[in-house]
């Protein structure tokens, strides 16, 4: 997966901080609705491998399959858990009344668990990396 962003600062050890917009779910522009509680940017380190300058455009990449890693981590995984108690208790038996303390259960366990998760994968260093991969040209000349 690759991203526009901007080198703000360069780190040692051949790092870089870079700027990255971030999308929003509403198309985008803020300045129209202005409900956004997010930031516009998020800032993150990725190594740099073209020897990129601050204020420079860049382009990052990060392995696709940790970003979908996440998300099923993040969303799906508690989802399916929350519908596996559900059934399980109906399946059992339960009333409408156990079924659904089971769903919550199940919700509750998948968010431990993904919480856990994290918290093993930030001590592992197993966090989602990102590389700076190409320079993007402005097109503006001096």
């Amino acid at each position: 997966m690759t991203q526009d962003a901007v080198v703000t600062k360069l780190l040692p050890g051949n790092m870089a901080e870079v700027a990255v917009a971030r999308t929003t779910a509403c198309g985008g522009n803020c300045g129209s609705c202005e409900s956004c509680i997010f930031q516009s940017q998020l800032k993150t380190e990725a190594r740099n491998l073209v020897g990129a300058k601050p204020g420079q455009k860049v382009i990052i990449q990060s392995k696709s399959s940790a970003i979908y890693k996440a998300a099923m981590l993040v969303y799906i995984f508690p989802l399916v858990l929350t519908l596996l108690g559900y059934v399980s208790a109906y399946l059992a038996g339960g009333g409408e009344g156990a079924c659904v303390a089971a769903a919550f259960s199940g919700l509750f366990l998948g968010a431990a668990l993904m919480v856990l998760s994290q918290r093993l994968k930030k001590d592992k260093g197993k966090e989602i990396s990102f590389e700076i991969v190409k320079l993007v040209e402005t097109g503006e000349q001096k």
